[in-house]
């Protein structure tokens, strides 16, 4: 009896592991295929595709896989030349926080509650990843790197306050447009019962 329900979890791992690996690649590969749609911001580009990623893939697979699909999908928009070192801080912290926020809110039975956790995405992105870009990235990379340099010189010029709320309003614009889209997405799809077969336990 023990092995027999030894190899049903196994199986059941399995089979979790499977749904994992399809979803994340098929995410990654949708990421990539919309990241040309963007617009410039203080020399960066902003990528409300990459928000509406975090979205999906922080509610269907949680945290973890969400930060690998956004490693992915920003190391891809690197290499592409759609994007720059900022693909990291502005994509990886938004699927931590959706991810960790839908733990909470997927205990919600109204649909439009239960997937609310996409309005945490803004909250990585842009309180966290920008933050992150402006004191650490940036310095860290130097002026050679044009959004960078663009940061450095807002800090020198407009001090560390008002560059800083300058850069959360421009990553503002593009996270909370890319989670304003997940939501919505999700909120259908959900009204259809469609997203219950997708949606993995978050381990």
């Amino acid at each position: 009896m023990l092995k027999y329900g030894y190899f049903t979890r196994l199986t059941v791992a399995s089979r979790n592991l499977s749904k994992k690996v399809s979803l994340s690649a098929a995410l990654s590969a949708l990421g990539v295929v919309i990241s040309p749609l963007g617009f410039e911001w203080l020399g960066s580009r902003a990528f409300p595709g990459q928000h509406f990623i975090n979205v999906l893939s922080g509610i269907l697979l949680g945290p973890a896989w969400g930060t690998l699909i956004a490693i992915i999908i920003g190391s891809i928009r690197i290499a592409w030349g759609t994007g720059t070192i900022f693909a990291y801080p502005g994509g990886i912290p938004g699927a931590v926080t959706v991810g960790l926020a839908f733990l909470v809110t997927k205990r919600l039975k109204p649909v439009n509650l239960k997937y609310a956790a996409a309005f945490a995405e803004p909250l990585g992105t842009v309180f966290i990843g920008a933050t992150i870009s402006l004191f650490i990235v940036a310095p860290l990379t130097g002026p050679a790197v044009g959004p960078a340099a663009t940061m450095l010189r807002n800090l020198q010029s407009l001090g560390p306050v008002f560059a800083l709320l300058f850069l959360w309003i421009g990553w503002a614009l593009s996270s909370v447009t890319g989670a304003v889209i997940g939501y919505v997405f999700l909120t259908i799809a959900g009204r259809y019962g469609v997203l219950e077969p997708v949606i993995v336990t978050h381990d």
